[in-house]
């Protein structure tokens, strides 16, 4: 019998193992509580969630199950304890907005914002966004935190499109976003100029930067921004060249410590598109070593030209961690999801198949290595994830259940009943508090009246 064959025999009895693993004085079902039930859409950003106390929820509104579509009007908040419900944000003129996330430290939400009064050529998409911050006491008043030129000469320090999916390091004094060009999506296809390529950025807090008028669609920032990835329209099969850098996470707390024993203090993990010896594309784990100061240009300017996109600073180092061409099923694979750090910087989590086609959770360190895989199930791993605060657990989905797995050995303990269909827990998000007592995540909920929504749930986690 070979490995695959007997797992699948054994499941049974696995799967009936792990409620028994986590009975510790409550039981499953005594773990799980619904904290929302407003009869309209809950969407939980992948990472931020929680509040700097681990008493609220930050979410917003879109109507679909995913959150595909950026319908929604409002950026709310829970309480955990009394369910009250707090609207931190509402968007105007046609705008909407969506993926909040807390600062780590101070009182402060960033979410994306979409166009105000959009147009037919300005209308809300990937190059057409940006980040907005809104203070807990100042409900209702957004400040934009990217800033926005589209007439050249570019303004240093802004962008010239849109920002998405906004994360704090643990220090609060940078975000990390995705962004897409709007000067080079517009540009005609010509000899010279560069293609609108999905890249990652930096926002630096307490760095103002002003813009130039001379377009509507311009505005000022309360951060300086620039990008730190480098893309390439036509990577060589087999190279290290990527065409997408995206789904990003911080590295450590404080970065992580080099093979010599230094400390790199900034740090971003993230996915390369590569493309394979037969010219095939697959997702590999990437890392970014970060200089104190992103101010100083490298070897493109920083705000980019019209034919090029923004350059990246002095002292940015990018390098390739993974290289999975010849495995069985090459690539990190998966739900979406994004690269995740423990506290200490010393690993960085990731999904990719193992030999028999099972999505795990792996691990690498950003120094570099064979990646060790951490979950050994039959299931896959059905969710993003995230680490607790001391770096001893992963919080994800499993086999309709949010799951906890101990990262030394493996050990996985099923946290709440085990639900199939459209009312399991939902792949976007499983977010540990900032305790690491709790996780948040999302299921569908009949109302009652034939309609189903997005709810927000809190497991204890032992």
């Amino acid at each position: 019998m070979n490995l695959r064959s007997l797992l699948t025999s054994i499941r049974p009895m696995l799967m009936g193992l792990l409620p028994v693993m986590t009975s510790l004085g409550d039981t499953v079902a005594d773990r799980e509580r619904q904290i929302t039930d407003a009869a309209y859409g809950h969407i939980l950003t992948n990472v931020g969630v929680w509040s700097p106390d681990g008493r609220w929820i930050v979410y917003d509104v879109r109507s679909d199950a995913a959150g595909e579509k950026f319908d929604g009007s409002r950026i709310e908040a829970v309480n955990v304890e009394t369910r009250e419900v707090r609207v931190l944000y509402e968007s105007r003129h046609g705008a909407h907005c969506g993926v909040a996330t807390f600062h780590p430290k101070l009182w402060q939400v960033v979410f994306i914002h979409g166009p105000e009064r959009p147009t037919s050529d300005w209308s809300y998409g990937p190059f057409h966004r940006q980040g907005v911050l809104v203070d807990w006491e100042r409900p209702g008043i957004g400040r934009s935190l990217d800033a926005r030129d589209l007439i050249p000469p570019f303004t240093v320090g802004a962008l010239r499109g849109g920002s998405h999916v906004h994360v704090f390091n643990d220090a609060g004094d940078r975000v990390s976003f995705t962004y897409e060009d709007h000067v080079l999506a517009m540009a005609p296809a010509a000899p010279g100029t560069e293609r609108n390529l999905r890249n990652v950025g930096v926002s630096v807090i307490g760095r103002p930067v002003a813009v130039k008028p001379g377009h509507p669609r311009n505005h000022d920032g309360t951060a300086f921004t620039v990008l730190v990835t480098r893309t390439t329209d036509e990577p060589r099969p087999g190279s290290d060249e990527i065409q997408k850098a995206f789904e990003e996470g911080w590295i450590g707390t404080e970065g992580y410590r080099r093979s010599d024993g230094s400390r790199q203090r900034y740090a971003l993990a993230f996915q390369g598109h590569v493309r394979g010896p037969k010219g095939e594309t697959n997702a590999e784990v990437f890392v970014v070593d970060l200089p104190e100061d992103l101010s100083v240009a490298g070897e493109t300017p920083l705000p980019g030209t019209s034919t090029r996109r923004p350059g990246v600073p002095r002292g940015v180092t990018q390098r390739r961690l993974t290289r999975t061409a010849e495995r069985k099923f090459p690539g990190l694979q998966g739900p979406r999801h994004w690269l995740r750090s423990s506290a200490d910087g010393s690993q960085i989590g990731f999904l990719m198949k193992d030999d028999h086609g099972v999505a795990q959770v792996w691990t690498i360190s950003p120094n570099g290595g064979d990646p060790r895989q951490i979950t050994q199930g039959p299931d896959a791993v059905a969710s993003a994830f995230t680490w607790s605060a001391d770096g001893t657990r992963i919080a994800h989905v499993l086999d309709g259940s949010i799951c906890v797995t101990r990262v030394q050995d493996g050990q996985t303990r099923r946290l709440t009943p085990k639900v199939e269909g459209e009312g399991a827990p939902r792949a976007e998000a499983c977010v540990f508090s900032p305790s690491g007592d709790r996780i948040a995540y999302v299921r569908r909920v009949p109302d009652g009246m034939g309609r189903i929504f997005n709810q927000i749930f809190v497991v204890k986690s032992p």
